[in-house]
């Protein structure tokens, strides 16, 4: 499957990981891809779509968030190794 575009955001804790892609998903036409959860409770949510809707709702949740953001990335034209990495997110998200 190819993506125009991956957003990626990461929040502490499983609540404000609702919070932020309940945001994007009202600020663009993206899609819920998967979530990651790291130690120390790091929810790393991503997102897929066109350019321009990954960065608006990715931009949505940096300038006005719902809770802190740590970090944020749009990757454009995601290379066939960053597909496969968030579909091994996927994979492992489904046991």
């Amino acid at each position: 499957m190819a993506y125009g575009a991956y957003g990626l955001v990461e929040v502490l804790g499983e609540a404000n990981a609702v919070l932020v892609l309940d945001q994007m998903l009202k600020a663009a036409e993206v899609s819920y891809e998967t979530q990651d959860t790291k130690c120390g409770g790091h929810a790393l949510i991503f997102i897929s779509g066109s350019v321009s809707a990954v960065s608006a709702a990715v931009e949505s949740v940096t300038t006005a968030p719902p809770c802190k953001v740590f970090h944020s990335a749009v990757i454009s034209n995601p290379s066939q190794e960053m597909v496969e990495i968030v579909e091994m997110f996927k994979a492992r998200g489904k046991k």
